[in-house]
């Protein structure tokens, strides 16, 4: 199916593969993953380093979201033997190929944005 305005083409897809997609855009539409993947894009970090790059996410919400990351493939995690052990979080190759899509979203909200807040002041005065 084309969308003509956009000249993208969008893929039919059935009900379980939708479900797939949903899972990986929740994963990767999350606000914490979208700063902790473009965090590491340039090199791998510790993860108190990764906490103070991402101003407002607290210990366990960075906890959770390397996890999940981790889980999905997108985050590796390695631990080296020193005392304390050292342990690094960077992208795999599946977690920087994801970089150039977030930037481009990233890109085109701040290009729009004022559109959006154009928009959202005339709906919300419409509902007044």
């Amino acid at each position: 199916m084309s969308d003509r305005d956009t000249g993208v083409t969008l893929e039919v897809h059935n009900a379980p593969q939708c479900t797939a997609v949903n899972d990986i855009l929740a994963r990767v539409g999350d606000k914490w993953s979208v700063r902790v993947v473009m965090a590491l894009t340039e090199e791998s970090r510790r993860f108190n380093e990764l906490r103070r790059e991402i101003p407002g996410i607290s210990q366990r919400m960075l906890t959770r979201t390397l996890r999940g990351l981790e889980r999905d493939g997108l985050v590796s995690r390695a631990v080296t033997p020193t005392v304390p052990p050292r342990v690094d979080y960077a992208l795999t190759a599946l977690g920087k190929s994801l970089c150039n899509p977030v930037a481009q979203l990233g890109n085109w909200a701040i290009a729009n944005i004022g559109k959006v807040e154009a928009a959202r002041a005339v709906f919300d005065s419409e509902q007044d």
